[in-house]
């Protein structure tokens, strides 16, 4: 009977099922609210018009190319984070995960002062013949700024949790710092990183306040899913509720989709080479 017992012991008191149920109420009723609220005679012909479709596209091309960005920009940093030892990374760290807790709009204005044609590379690019502000470019930037920190917090993590020995085994045999970085240890955190992209395209799809403050609301160049979201609240709230929704089930399928790949593939056990 002991046994038994210590075989399904958890260690959760049950008050705290209780507050855990608490909270996951906190989260589903204002969903359950909105769903409630859903027009679902006329939910098709609304998630379905010219301009929904329009937004959701752009919406799905730019979280794409800003989530391919944030692993170009992401890896690098969360390995010299990780594995590096310097002055000023811990300064470093902050700045890096600084969007986590910055107002978008605050991130968004920065961005217009760097970017912008009076910013501080603006005025080069304009001469340039570049212009990035309220173009579609605008948008990854933006998407790219506030997601970056998700993907870097996601693999730092689990560089961390990987730990270096099969790394200084590589090392010892001969292989470059190049070879095994791209044998031994992306192989091993490709799940991190799996996880990490996946979050990072999701918060790029939910992004609003950067956006519009440093790409503003363009249809069809820089209106993403949220602003025509935003702008359909002012004058049709049944669409805004039903392209919610459809906002809703894409973010619950992402982040779905991320844990279950961070519990069911395992990191890979890199052969040294």
């Amino acid at each position: 009977m002991t046994s038994r017992r210590g075989a399904g012991y958890t260690g959760i008191p049950l008050w705290i099922y209780a507050i855990a149920a608490a909270g996951g109420l906190f989260v589903l009723l204002p969903l359950a609210a909105m769903v409630a609220k859903v027009n679902w005679t006329q939910f098709v012909p609304l998630i379905t018009s010219e301009s929904s479709l329009t937004a959701l596209g752009l919406s799905l091309r730019t979280s794409a190319a800003s989530t391919a960005l944030c692993i170009v920009l992401g890896v690098p940093l969360a390995l010299v984070l990780a594995r590096g030892n310097f002055p000023g990374q811990r300064l470093l760290r902050a700045f890096v995960l600084l969007p986590l807790v910055l107002p978008p709009v605050v991130g968004g204005i920065a961005l217009l002062y760097t970017f912008g044609r009076q910013g501080l590379l603006g005025k080069t690019l304009e001469l340039a013949g570049i212009q990035i502000a309220f173009s579609t470019t605008a948008v990854v930037l933006a998407q790219t700024f506030v997601a970056l920190p998700f993907l870097v917090v996601s693999l730092e993590g689990a560089l961390r949790t990987a730990g270096t020995k099969y790394e200084a085994v590589a090392a010892t045999l001969g292989a470059r710092p190049t070879t095994v970085l791209r044998r031994v240890s992306i192989p091993l955190v490709l799940p991190g990183l799996a996880s990490g992209a996946v979050l990072s395209f999701a918060r790029c799809l939910g992004e609003f306040g950067a956006t519009l403050t440093f790409a503003g609301s363009l249809q069809g160049v820089t209106r993403t899913l949220p602003l025509e979201i935003y702008l359909q609240r002012e004058t049709d709230a049944d669409a805004a509720v039903a392209l919610s929704l459809v906002l809703v089930a894409v973010a619950v399928a992402v982040v779905g989709l991320s844990y279950r790949r961070s519990r069911t593939q395992p990191a890979t056990e890199a052969t040294p080479a």
